[in-house]
């Protein structure tokens, strides 16, 4: 079993931007503010593309009497996001971090399987939302969309760049663009104001429960969940009680907030759809066809309107859908990759089945993708909900902040309302499936199509509702330890700690001067007599990706003349030097090769930063060498704000700078040499 210590070893949720916003304000106001923008991130999963299609459905066929549902599930929603919050700052632990402290290994790894794919589902209403705007807007088919949404990858990552805040503004701004439509929308429907109010009254028309499941399960979407619980982390607190207490506080402001203003949208999609087709008796089945009949009631402008609205759920989802996956995979499984390759998986995972079933079975599919990416979310969504309630409800872990009786009891009766509706939206989901194919009569050599797709998934079905069950039952069967940190370590330190020297320090030169600056880091660390300087350097020309070591143009020789005057300087130095030339295009690859052949006890690189531009073009040596190696690695990066560091004042290796620089040297540039 996972206890609490593994899952607190120094790893913070969101890392990056872990603690970088300060709420150390006296003013009230500007304390609230400071707290406002993570739930501003969330409530953009709770307008995203499949909450169109059922709240179009909703309006369409029974006009304004499913407000109600909209109602309740947003105060759900309130109540699921105020506890997520709750427990990233009273624990500092993610949902996804909570869940491996507190199940096995095989359990967490079929939990974080799940999240991987309900992410993936919330992208494929993201794409399809993206592509179906492209498409209603600017005439752009459906696959050459799919190509389109494939890029907006890049664009959001170089938004991350510039921090928390500007992240939550940018959604900030989304979300008011989208409200701003709709609210230019309803003015144009003007809708029964009266029958809107009636709409909050509890009734299910006949036929309505189906549709009104689908609401509830297209609102509350499970990647939230551990998206809140990782962003209200992004604050700076402090870690008393009554510092966690006013974050508590000011986070539920926050959920309140942003959650009503998903609430008003999803509430105008369905006001609009009742005041515009449900009261002239038209049936509309699928976003485009709300797109196409909106001129026809409410003039040239509404379809606008709608589909710049549609554009804009559909990307300010998919920031947060990043996110998420980062924040499931790295608290899950403890594994950090890149974020545009996370980002590139996601999406391609997403686009796969969009493009396959657009192109084999047209572009009339992708209301059908929909209601199966909200399928698939209402599958995961109580695996996200039932341990988020067992861990804000222990005071082992959360003490006098974990959530109070009553709010116990109202969070137990959202998991029983979520559970029972979804798993009938799953089941009503895989019997249509399944009679779908009956229907076709096709068969699998002597077994019907129809008895090998019920066997399966009904077998699946029933895997994950014993799944749920031990998921429910276990935290009070067999409840795992408090949540502490892994506690230090006893030792002797004065009989542990042994200085050992270093007998061989490799250094790759670059052959520029960011040189001086490695060799400078390498000499600071080596003794003369006993340390043995192996310079590498890696020639990479048109000519060593034919010929190798046996290359013997202009370029390859000037880094051999390079390398042997750096030697004979070091050696007037009373350093023991010897110089290693490598040859081909992969920098980082050559070298782990050689060190794995001639090992050293310390290599020294050079690192000019990330830049995403660089990183993309020309990859990033220094950690395709790091996890290529198991040597400790020094890089040594040139601070030109620091003497001694531009590349216009390198005197600190006397020799190197006259090979760098051969220009005469004024009475001023000389300087002593370095002691080792």
């Amino acid at each position: 079993m996972a206890s609490g210590a593994e899952s607190s070893r120094g790893r913070k949720s969101l890392e990056e931007v872990h603690g970088s916003v300060s709420v150390a304000q006296r003013h009230p106001l500007k304390r609230l503010f400071a707290f406002l923008g993570p739930a501003y991130l969330v409530s953009v999963g709770y307008m995203d593309p499949g909450n169109w299609a059922t709240d179009l459905e909703g309006g369409a066929r029974f006009g304004y009497a499913l407000v109600w549902v909209l109602l309740m599930s947003n105060m759900m929603a309130v109540l699921l996001q105020s506890l997520a919050a709750r427990l990233g700052v009273v624990t500092g632990h993610d949902l996804a971090q909570a869940c491996r402290a507190e199940y096995s290994k095989g359990v967490n790894a079929i939990l974080w399987l799940l999240a991987e794919i309900a992410i993936a589902a919330t992208d494929l209403a993201e794409v399809l939302g993206t592509i179906i705007a492209l498409k209603l807007m600017f005439g752009i088919p459906l696959l050459l969309g799919c190509a389109i949404t494939a890029f907006d990858t890049f664009a959001l990552l170089w938004l991350q760049r510039w921090g928390m805040r500007a992240m939550e503004a940018m959604i900030i701004v989304l979300v008011a663009t989208i409200g701003g439509c709709f609210l230019v929308e309803m003015f144009f429907a003007k809708p029964d104001v009266v029958g809107i109010l009636h709409g909050f009254k509890p009734t299910l028309p006949p036929g309505a429960l189906y549709v009104a499941i689908g609401i509830l399960g297209a609102t509350v979407m499970p990647h939230n969940l551990y998206l809140h619980s990782a962003l209200v982390q992004s604050r700076r607190i402090g870690s008393d009680f009554a510092s966690k207490r006013s974050a508590c506080k000011f986070n539920l402001i926050d959920s309140t907030i942003a959650l009503n203003a998903a609430f008003f949208v999803n509430a105008a999609i369905l006001i609009l759809s009742a005041a515009v087709f449900h009261k002239n008796n038209v049936e509309v089945a699928s976003i485009e066809r709300a797109y196409e009949l909106l001129p026809d009631f409410l003039g040239k402008t509404a379809p606008i309107l709608f589909g710049i609205a549609l554009l804009c759920a559909g990307q300010s989802s998919t920031l947060t859908g990043t996110l998420s996956g980062q924040i499931v995979m790295e608290g899950y499984l403890h594994i950090r990759i890149a974020p545009w390759l996370r980002r590139l998986v996601t999406r391609t995972i997403a686009l796969l089945p969009a493009v396959l079933v657009i192109y084999f079975v047209g572009e009339g599919s992708t209301q059908q993708l929909l209601v199966l990416s909200q399928v698939v979310l209402s599958l995961q969504l109580s695996f996200a909900v039932i341990p988020l309630i067992h861990f804000t409800s222990n005071k082992k872990n959360m003490g006098s902040l974990a959530t109070p009786w009553w709010a116990q009891i109202l969070a137990w009766i959202t998991a029983a309302i979520i559970v029972s509706l979804n798993g009938k939206l799953v089941i009503d989901n895989v019997s249509e499936w399944v009679d779908a194919a009956a229907a076709s009569g096709t068969s699998l050599g002597p077994i019907p199509l129809a008895w090998a797709v019920g066997g399966v998934l009904y077998t699946l079905v029933a895997a994950v509702a014993g799944l749920l069950l031990w998921v429910t039952f276990k935290p009070w069967i067999r409840p795992s330890p408090p949540w502490t940190p892994k506690p230090s370590v006893e030792l002797d330190w004065s009989d542990m700690l042994r200085p050992r020297s270093l007998r061989v320090i490799a250094v790759a030169l670059e052959h520029n001067p960011t040189d001086t600056e490695i060799l400078n880091r390498a000499l600071g660390l080596a003794h003369p007599g006993s340390t043995e300087l192996m310079l590498l350097h890696v020639v990479d020309t048109p000519m060593t990706r034919l010929y190798g070591s046996e290359t013997a143009d202009r370029e390859s020789s000037a880094d051999e003349r390079y390398l042997d005057e750096i030697v004979q300087v070091l050696e007037s130095m009373g350093y023991s030097a010897r110089s290693v030339l490598l040859y081909g295009p992969d920098r980082a690859g050559l070298l782990v090769k050689h060190l794995k052949k001639e090992p050293a006890d310390l290599l020294v690189v050079g690192s000019h930063g990330h830049g995403l531009v660089r990183d993309l073009l020309f990859g990033q040596t220094v950690d395709k060498v790091r996890h290529g190696l198991d040597i400790p690695m020094l890089v040594a990066r040139p601070d030109p704000a620091r003497p001694g560091n531009s590349a216009t004042n390198l005197h600190a290796i006397p020799g190197l700078n006259a090979h760098l620089h051969p220009e005469p040297a004024g009475e001023n540039d000389a300087a002593p040499s370095p002691q080792p």
